[in-house]
């Protein structure tokens, strides 16, 4: 699992233009075939510095490569005119194996979760940062987690990416913990989540266990 670039909104005083960005699934196949598309709106989204933006590019590709193999890899795009955005992952296996490197006990309320089969890691976020309607990262975040009837989205954030965190933050993401990953780039993430799950008295964060949402073996 790799840290999630830079998520970019356009300035709230733009005129929206969400009705004329609509939404598409891809599989692993399509995905790959948009590869080249794909990067490109990796590097323009990520503000990556000048003379850095073949590696950066390449090191998204490779990342890609390995993502669209994994079981159950989900991505949905926003076109306008061009790719405006995207947003992918996968589902979160039920033995918990995602959590593996959370620095200590892992809150009963999201080992439950995981659990229950109802927890799909957003892998990456991409928005265009010109032209494009506000709200567009989360429309696209709620979306891809609707089709997978999750209670619970996850995602890890590079400690070093504060605009990234202060974006998941604002669409309501909720930071749980860290995670240590013995992968090359940053070791320490940050763990966030966003609750889909009904918020009660008892647990006002929406992060209760639904027994009727139990998936099956």
């Amino acid at each position: 699992m790799h840290t999630p670039q830079h998520p970019h909104e356009p300035d709230s005083s733009q005129p929206s233009a969400m009705d004329t960005v609509r939404l598409r699934r891809l599989n692993r196949w399509q995905a790959e075939e948009l590869r080249e598309d794909l990067a490109d709106l990796y590097v323009e989204s990520s503000a990556t510095p000048s003379g850095e933006e073949f590696h950066s590019r390449q090191e998204f590709l490779h990342r890609l490569a390995h993502d669209v193999q994994q079981p159950g890899f989900d991505m949905l795009v926003a076109e306008a005119e061009t790719l405006a955005g995207c947003a992918y992952g996968v589902p979160v296996a039920r033995d918990g194996s995602w959590w593996q490197g959370f620095d200590g006990p892992l809150p009963q309320n999201l080992e439950q979760l995981t659990a229950s089969g109802h927890v799909f890691a957003i892998t990456e976020t991409l928005i265009h940062p010109h032209g494009h309607a506000r709200g567009l990262a989360r429309r696209l975040q709620e979306r891809l987690l609707a089709d997978h009837q999750a209670s619970l989205g996850v995602t890890l954030v590079d400690p070093s990416h504060g605009a990234a965190r202060a974006a998941f933050e604002a669409w309501g993401w909720q930071e749980v913990g860290q995670v240590h990953r013995d992968l090359p780039g940053p070791t320490v993430l940050r763990a966030l989540v966003l609750p889909l799950g009904q918020r009660t008295a008892d647990h006002p964060d929406g992060l209760a266990h639904n027994d009727r949402t139990q998936r099956s073996e």
